[in-house]
């Protein structure tokens, strides 16, 4: 009961979402400020938040973050190789591989996971969001770029470099462990603010991605979208699972992990495909696909590791 209670609202504020733009109460000017109100002032105040209350010794597994990353990096070469064994190239294979292992963390992770898990699973969450982020943003640019149509396109260090530490959650999640690790506190009136910003993020954030929702492009590039959607939310959640049980690890320890790893596509894909000369169309079809298909993904892993009896 407690999944269908967590995991229904998310999509039914995805659903809202979605009928509010079919319905002309969501204007398309108004969806890019929306998104860069969430993206650069509500998510990074929920993770800064939640990141500088926590503590790395006390709140971060070391096992559960290796496992979590492994797992993304695992799918990542797994896409690569699904690409050459489907004979995909080029732009196209480039967005096929970021699909697969981008997670959407901020937009659906973190609003899973303090519904779910409560503040306290947020703050752990938050933490190994902030690894695993960099994680995802270093290999997204290096596949794209791999693949890039135009050799043209490819990035230098210190482009890359400003791409990457550049993402807002990422600076957010660096310096609320700087404030944890050191101690300082953060004054009262910080607080308040801090809290009535970030409380923003998570029904904003469903809202927005139940607004961007588009099935044209689902439909017109079926299989390899279905591929993506696979790896995305299949083999990847499945195989951090297998490791996290065969490293005897607690489910209440690597549920946050978890819950990362069996996010949908994120919708900067669609961005980072667009400037890095990836597919962007491809992009928009596999975070519809799987944003629509990780409302049942979540709920059957969730059971499954009920039924399994590894949580109460």
């Amino acid at each position: 009961m407690e999944i269908i209670a967590t995991i229904i609202p998310v999509f039914i504020l995805i659903m809202l979402g979605w009928v509010m733009r079919k319905r002309g109460y969501v204007q398309s000017e108004f969806l890019p400020p929306a998104n860069r109100l969430v993206y650069y002032l509500a998510i990074p105040a929920l993770v800064f938040r939640s990141v500088s209350k926590g503590s790395l010794g006390h709140h971060l597994n070391s096992t559960v973050l290796f496992i979590t990353l492994g797992s993304a990096a695992f799918v990542y070469v797994s896409a690569w190789i699904v690409c050459r064994f489907r004979g995909t190239t080029g732009a196209r294979a480039g967005s096929f591989i970021q699909s697969a292992g981008h997670g959407n963390l901020g937009y659906i992770g973190l609003a899973v996971s303090l519904y779910f898990l409560g503040d306290a699973g947020l703050v752990q969450t938050s933490l190994i969001a902030g690894f695993l982020m960099i994680l995802q943003n270093a290999l997204s640019v290096f596949f794209l770029q791999l693949k890039a149509a135009d050799g043209n396109s490819r990035l230098g260090p210190a482009s890359f470099l400003k791409k990457l530490f550049g993402n807002p959650v990422i600076v957010s999640a660096m310096a609320g462990i700087i404030i944890s690790s050191s101690g300082t506190p953060i004054p009262l009136i910080f607080q308040r603010s801090l809290d009535m910003l970030g409380g923003l993020a998570p029904p904003m954030a469903l809202l927005l991605i139940g607004a961007s929702l588009s099935t044209g492009g689902m439909r017109l590039h079926f299989r390899s979208v279905m591929w993506t959607v696979a790896l995305k939310l299949a083999v990847l959640p499945g195989i951090g699972l297998w490791l996290y049980i065969h490293f005897g690890i607690a489910p209440e320890v690597f549920l946050p992990g978890f819950i990362l790893l069996a996010c949908p596509t994120a919708t900067v894909t669609y961005i980072m495909s667009r400037e890095l000369r990836g597919d962007p169309e491809f992009a928009a079809a596999t975070i519809s696909a799987s944003t629509l298909f990780s409302a049942v993904t979540f709920s059957l892993w969730l059971m499954i590791i009920q039924h399994l009896t590894l949580i109460d």
